[in-house]
């Protein structure tokens, strides 16, 4: 699939956090068709652990403003490629404990053209800065299927250590597969600053 083929009619990107080559922006509604392809995708979804649809109307339900009182649970934003200006996935963080200061990070890049060109990794950077400088987080923490070498190895290279792996842990493609546990310290982070 081309750039020119996701891209949304338009659409000015607003971002909330800007890096080099992607930005992270609010999620749009207005993009929420696109939204559900990537999360069908088949090469996408695998890892994602997406084993059944998702409708239109889930996905928007998902990205709606919450009426519920407190703090979210979920932060999310999309990933904007900054030279061909259209969206190209999906970060954020998930299972926020606002008393414990922790988070899990989660991202899919949903357009394949765009991987292994290195914008994970950068989107992720951004969110860890996020996380610690601005969130006020003790502890980003990530699950990661093995096979799924793409996505620890971002972890790895963004400093995340390895804290254990859960043997056998998830049934995926036929097989049972072993999941990486990954954390970094807000402490562990601030060392790598001062380098």
């Amino acid at each position: 699939m081309s750039s020119d083929e996701i891209k949304p009619k338009e659409y000015v990107a607003y971002p909330f956090i800007e890096g080099e080559n992607v930005d992270l922006c609010s999620m749009n509604l207005d993009h929420v068709k696109l939204y559900t392809k990537w999360i069908n995708d088949s090469k996408a979804r695998i890892y994602a652990r997406n084993n059944r649809p998702h409708t239109v109307e889930e996905v928007t339900k998902w990205n709606e403003p919450s009426e519920s009182r407190g703090l979210s649970k979920f932060i999310v934003f999309e990933i904007w490629h900054k030279k061909d200006k259209v969206p190209i996935g999906t970060c954020g963080f998930g299972h926020i404990n606002w008393i414990d200061r922790k988070a899990n990070i989660f991202m899919s890049i949903g357009v394949p053209e765009y991987w292994n060109k290195k914008l994970g990794t950068e989107a992720s950077r951004l969110l860890i800065d996020y996380g610690f400088k601005e969130l006020n987080f003790h502890k980003i923490f990530a699950g990661i299927f093995e096979p799924n070498i793409g996505s620890w190895s971002v972890a790895e290279k963004d400093g995340f250590i390895l804290e254990g792996v859960l043997k056998k842990s998830q049934f995926i493609n036929g097989e049972y597969v072993d999941s990486r546990k990954y954390r970094m310290l807000k402490q562990e982070w601030l060392k790598k600053q001062n380098k």
